[in-house]
């Protein structure tokens, strides 16, 4: 079947046909079993390159992955965006470190949303926290307000509030679109529990994007535990983030998302059973 291209400014939308769930990410088009989609975080354009030969459905494109991610710069952006047509999520982070950050860095933060505007990312992920260890709802709000058209997702700034529960309903306001967690834990595996309880609570308000340590040795686990619908890896368990093993790469993120449409074929078969 081929796919559909559309024009750069399509935003994501996911309808069914003949029972499938077809997402819409910017330029391209791709059927997600039960609406399951995987995100690889990745810092070159040959590592997007390889993540969507692999079957990932969204990139999240930063910088120095090994200091948890900062904003990519211009280039990285521009070479992304000619050679992957799935969408891509430009990370929006002046600096590695704390999550609280000055009026100066706030400034550069819009900026760089500007940036990613132009390059044609298809959505931004960031996050603001007050020094109480609460999300510092005004200037995400604004941020997210700035970013609009594109979607915003918080990223895993959330897996420092002092309360998961009540920065949940923060978050919503802000107008975030998603939220990047491991439930609080080191890893997405160890936190099923709280993500299970995420998931529920927020209904259809929010995406909860389980990540961290995701592997194809887990994520149907983390899948079945959670019941989310969007899944997010870097793969530092399998590659380091410096490898430039793109072969390798792309068959690791090949591997996780065979082992995600598994699952996604053993939600499908599980829901048809209940019914």
């Amino acid at each position: 079947m081929e796919f559909a291209e559309f024009s750069a400014s399509l935003q994501c939308r996911v309808i069914v046909v003949c029972g499938i769930f077809w997402r819409f990410d910017g330029l391209f088009c791709r059927a997600v079993e039960k609406g399951f989609l995987l995100e690889i975080s990745v810092e070159t354009a040959e590592g997007a390159a390889a993540a969507e030969r692999g079957g990932a459905g969204r990139i999240e494109l930063c910088g120095n992955l090994e200091a948890g991610g900062v904003t990519p710069g211009a280039e990285v952006m521009r070479r992304v965006r000619e050679m992957v047509r799935i969408a891509v999520f430009a990370m929006i982070r002046p600096r590695a470190g704390d999550f609280v950050y000055s009026d100066t860095e706030f400034a550069e933060m819009k900026r760089e949303i500007v940036v990613a505007k132009e390059f044609s990312m298809d959505g931004v992920v960031l996050g603001i926290l007050a020094r109480d260890r609460r999300v510092d709802v005004e200037r995400t709000q604004e941020l997210v307000d700035f970013a609009r058209p594109l979607p915003v997702t918080f990223h895993r700034a959330f897996d420092e509030l002092a309360d998961l529960r009540e920065a949940l309903d923060d978050v919503i306001r802000t107008g975030a679109k998603r939220i990047l967690t491991s439930g609080g834990k080191n890893s997405a595996l160890e936190g099923t529990a709280v993500l299970a309880e995420l998931v529920q609570a927020v209904g259809e308000r929010i995406v909860i994007l389980p990540g961290a340590g995701i592997s194809a040795a887990n994520i149907v686990e983390v899948a079945q535990r959670t019941r989310a619908r969007e899944f997010h890896s870097g793969l530092s368990s399998v590659l380091p983030y410096s490898s430039q093993d793109y072969a390798r790469f792309e068959s690791a993120v090949r591997n996780l998302s065979n082992e995600l449409n598994r699952a996604a074929k053993s939600s499908a078969s599980g829901d048809s059973s209940g019914t």
